[in-house]
């Protein structure tokens, strides 16, 4: 099992961003918003010392009666290796309902969620826990093409995403300006890359590399997340410069 040092966050953690969706037929409107809180945590199973990581996010408002959310997410993740052990997830969207649990058996090579057991690559993630393992990097970690790759298990089926470093910027929010890490993460199929679903993400330019802003196309329109709300940072946040 691989071993990493985490510089990037701890215990009690709590971030809350706003969501934004804009199109041509709504504009820019407020959709809702989301919750990340960290705790540490013991999974018995295993008897592994991890985070519980649990993400929330809700529509708000009139957004409810165009498309009613209700998601939660939760990844146990092992606090050395960063890999998950456990993935619960509750999705409401729309008229779409989707509940699952998967349980990771890292030293087997294979998860088992409540319908298909899937074999899987070393240090496979879920999508929360990968976010994670995402800010424990550093910029050395990134190849020559300033890309890195990672596996992840979705819908009982392992990707690929090749996440892409283009620089820094500055990102004005509420909170202030924010210098910034801008990083681009890749869905791809199977073994073939694919940009159909870019993704951009800000993450702070410190130890930290809190995510500050987050843009994605979807199939109508956009999505906007913007930290609005952070306690319990690891790390002074030194990228702040306003």
């Amino acid at each position: 099992m691989r071993k990493l040092v985490n510089e990037a966050f701890d215990d009690k953690e709590f971030t809350r961003y706003s969501v934004y969706y804009n199109s041509m037929i709504t504009g820019n409107v407020t959709a809702g918003e989301a919750t990340i809180d960290v705790k540490s945590s013991k999974l018995k199973v295993f008897d592994r010392d991890v985070w519980q990581i649990v993400g929330e996010g809700k529509s708000k408002g009139a957004f409810n009666w165009f498309y009613k959310v209700r998601d939660r997410f939760e990844s146990y993740v092992d606090k050395e290796s960063m890999i998950p052990y456990l993935f619960v997830r509750r999705t409401r969207e729309g008229n779409y309902e989707k509940d699952d649990d998967v349980v990771f058996y890292h030293e087997d090579g294979f998860a088992v969620s409540r319908k298909k057991k899937t074999m899987t690559p070393p240090n496979v993630q879920d999508f929360v826990s990968a976010l994670f393992f995402m800010r424990t990097l550093s910029l050395q970690d990134f190849d020559a093409d300033s890309n890195y790759f990672i596996d992840f298990l979705l819908d009982d089926s392992v990707y690929v995403s090749k996440v892409k470093y283009e620089g820094t910027e500055l990102i004005k929010t509420s909170l202030g300006t924010f210098r910034c890490l801008k990083i681009a993460p890749m869905m791809a199929t199977g073994e073939v890359f694919s940009d159909a679903y870019p993704v951009m993400v800000w993450v702070t330019d410190d130890k930290n590399h809190l995510p500050i802003l987050a843009e994605a196309k979807v199939i109508v329109g956009s999505v906007k997340m913007e930290l609005v709300e952070y306690k319990h940072l690891k790390n002074p946040i030194e990228a702040k410069i306003d």
